[in-house]
C-alpha cells in the first residue's frame, strides 16, 4: 500500500500538468478553431453558436458554399495575434480542403485575420479580415 500512494501521487501530478498544458491556449484562438472545425464539418448549429449575432448570416454563406464538396482541415493551429479595442485578432496555418470530383482544392487558413469578440462570456467570432 505504501509504493501504491506514490505512484498515485505520480500520476496525478502528471495529470494535472497535462490538463493545464491543454488549457493553456487563449480562449479566442480556440473560438477561432473550433468555428473552423465546425464549418469543416458543416455544422450550422455549432457555426451560429460560434457566431457573433452580426456575423451569423456571413457565416451560414460561407456554410452553403461548402455544401456541394467535401471537406477537411489540416494543420490547424490558430493563435492571438494582437488586440484592438475589445476585438481579439487572432492568425491562423493550416489549411481547409476542399474535394469535388475527386480534385482537391487547398484554401490557406493565413491569409485571414479573425476578428473574436466576447458575448455573454463566450468568445464569438465576430469577422475576419
Amino acid at each position: 500500500m505504501r509504493r501504491l500512494i506514490p505512484v498515485v501521487a505520480l500520476f496525478a501530478f502528471i495529470a494535472f500538468l497535462l490538463s493545464a498544458c491543454g488549457s493553456s491556449k487563449d480562449p479566442a484562438a480556440r473560438a477561432v478553431e473550433d468555428y473552423l472545425t465546425a464549418l469543416s464539418s458543416k455544422d450550422a448549429n455549432a457555426l451560429t453558436v460560434l457566431s457573433c449575432a452580426d456575423w451569423e448570416s456571413s457565416a451560414l454563406l460561407e456554410y452553403d458554399s461548402l455544401q456541394a464538396v467535401e471537406t477537411r482541415l489540416e494543420g490547424l493551429a490558430c493563435t492571438l495575434s494582437g488586440t484592438e479595442g475589445d476585438t481579439r485578432l487572432v492568425q491562423c496555418q493550416g489549411k481547409m480542403l476542399a474535394t469535388y470530383d475527386g480534385e482537391d482544392q487547398e484554401f490557406d487558413l493565413s491569409v485571414r485575420t479573425y476578428e473574436v469578440g466576447q458575448q455573454g462570456g463566450d468568445y464569438l467570432v465576430c469577422g475576419y479580415r
